[in-house]
């Protein structure tokens, strides 16, 4: 993985500012991912994506994630503090549905047997404004499924019965576990216990977005106070920044 200079990951940070998340997303993917091609980054497994992602974010701001909850049931809000490791998700053994190598996946339950592919980025950003009358479920089936059959015969994606499109539901989701991460939280004032989603793509954008504006603010207070330029302040080391606006600001 390519490391980030800050000025760099600013420049990210910018163009990312217009585009919506799932493209901010890749182009940080792009930037500390060279060898592997944009297309090839769009169609990743959303776990492994997301894999990535963990691995970018400890290497920008460290393995250490402070995060907020709220309980659903007093609305008590919890600090949590965990590990990048202790979100990741070990890679499943081939006895466990590991895909083979062409990532086609198959479920055969009550005499239906269905192959498919796990969702990707490009697949989320294709149900993510859906018309009124469009379920987002089918919508994301229909995209990943490849073929369905009923005892050798094709059949039709919107006859399945809701048992196979729950096995299906559940099967992708044990295929690819880095996709939904899921927080065992316990709230301290009313002993209520629940789970959270928590997402890494929102999240790391959310840090990055608080990040760039506390540079602003200090390539603004250095150049005011030394006229240096964007870059030669961009230039200098965490360490040196800091000691500089301690003297400034004192």
């Amino acid at each position: 993985m390519r490391p980030l200079t800050a000025s760099h990951l600013l420049a990210l940070w910018e163009s990312g500012l217009d585009q919506p998340l799932l493209h901010r997303a890749l182009a940080l993917l792009a930037a500390v991912y060279p060898e592997t091609s944009p297309e090839t980054l769009a169609t990743l497994p959303i776990g492994q994506r997301d894999a990535r992602l963990l691995n970018l974010r400890a290497a920008v701001f460290g393995p250490r994630l402070n995060s907020l909850a709220t309980c659903p049931t007093c609305g008590e809000r919890l600090e949590l503090t965990f590990d990048v490791d202790d979100i990741r998700t070990p890679e499943l053994p081939v006895s466990h549905g590991e895909p083979p190598p062409d990532g086609i996946h198959t479920l055969t339950l009550d005499g239906y047997t269905l192959t498919y592919r796990l969702p990707n980025s490009l697949d989320l950003a294709a149900i993510s404004h859906p018309a009124p009358d469009e379920d987002p479920r089918q919508q994301l089936f229909a995209r990943c499924l490849i073929t369905a059959t009923h005892k050798g015969k094709p059949y039709p994606l919107e006859r399945l019965p809701e048992k196979i499109v729950q096995a299906l539901t559940t099967q992708m989701a044990e295929s690819d576990p880095q996709a939904d991460v899921q927080l065992a939280l316990t709230c301290p004032a009313c002993g209520n216990t629940w789970q959270a989603t928590f997402d890494i793509l929102p999240f790391l954008w959310a840090e990055i977005h608080a990040w760039a504006q506390r540079l602003l603010r200090e390539i603004h207070l250095l150049a005011s106070a030394y006229g240096w330029s964007e870059s030669e302040i961009l230039a200098l080391s965490p360490w040196r920044r800091a000691m500089y606006l301690q003297m400034v600001t004192q």
